[in-house]
């Protein structure tokens, strides 16, 4: 016979096909393409284009035993702490002035926004002139001021090319981080600042005991996406020094580029990608379980 009609299992089936497409859209731009390139590392293709042949686990052997990929995760970690650390900073303080009721803060909220939103190419060639060891500005201001005694080459260093990278990628994306804080901000209940002042809180108090809890969520969402979008960071790296001088800012991304395109030794290139999406994904889980919170509660925020 005929079943009871049930309107919660009817509204189950219209909200999995509302979200369809969108399962359609993940499936084909990063399922389809992800399965490709575990299938890629198996085989002993060379070029794009060539059928290859299967080799079982022959290239993430050779992967593992090169050293160019230790040394490259080594690079990336300290790529992907220095920035993570600087731009938290700078962000975390560009919000707390901008939060201010000050004069112009409009005007600054409007424009910090600017070096975000600057092509690529024109931030790469715009710091080569700026932190140039002839005739950079930077070398200039910092002889004029006395820091220095002679003109650095930053980007031609091996001391110095790597936290050269660290300001320049952290200086295009601090403005993110500060829009994100300063939306929390403004968000705390000015009701928890005027109780707080009632007991007694002097503004430090205020900060650590009110301010500081409010901004939690928002922090710990960025903890995730922070490392997650500075470690494939390939453009910036690419554009100011290809992974040099001397291999000091040779990142993971820029080894598979190398590996898939330089050397022609596709599905080794296939092979160090599976590894860095495994790596990525156990540090999300590990997150995760440390700071208690479920996917759902991360999309919430």
């Amino acid at each position: 016979m005929f079943k009871k009609w049930n309107p919660k299992s009817s509204n189950a089936i219209f909200g999995l096909l509302l979200i369809a497409p969108l399962l359609v859209w993940l499936l084909v731009t990063i399922g389809y393409p992800l399965f490709l390139c575990v299938k890629l590392s198996f085989l002993n293709v060379e070029f794009i284009g060539e059928k290859g042949v299967f080799v079982g686990l022959k290239n993430y052997i050779n992967v593992v035993l090169d050293a160019s990929l230790w040394h490259a995760f080594r690079k990336s970690l300290f790529w992907v702490i220095g920035n993570v650390a600087l731009q938290t900073i700078l962000g975390f303080f560009a919000a707390l002035i901008l939060n201010l009721k000050i004069r112009s803060v409009s005007f600054m909220r409007t424009w910090i926004v600017l070096p975000w939103i600057l092509p690529t190419v024109v931030l790469a060639i715009m710091w080569r002139w700026m932190l140039s060891g002839t005739f950079g500005v930077i070398n200039y201001l910092l002889e004029k001021l006395g820091v220095i005694s002679q003109p650095i080459n930053y980007l031609g260093s091996i001391n110095e090319a790597m936290p050269a990278l660290i300001f320049i990628n952290s200086w295009r994306w601090f403005p993110f981080i500060t829009v994100l804080l300063l939306a929390a901000l403004q968000s705390v209940p000015q009701q928890e600042y005027e109780a707080a002042a009632v007991d007694g809180a002097n503004s430090l108090q205020s900060f650590f005991y009110v301010t500081l809890p409010n901004l939690k969520p928002v922090m710990t969402v960025l903890g995730i996406l922070g490392p997650l979008l500075t470690f494939n960071v390939f453009d910036v790296v690419w554009l100011l020094t290809q992974g040099g001088p001397s291999r000091a800012t040779y990142t993971v991304p820029v080894l598979i580029y190398e590996r898939g395109f330089k050397a022609f030794a596709l599905s080794e290139a296939a092979t160090i990608s599976v590894i860095a999406f495994v790596f990525l994904a156990m540090f999300v889980v590990v997150y995760l379980l440390l700071t208690k919170m479920s996917v759902s509660e991360y999309a919430r925020e």
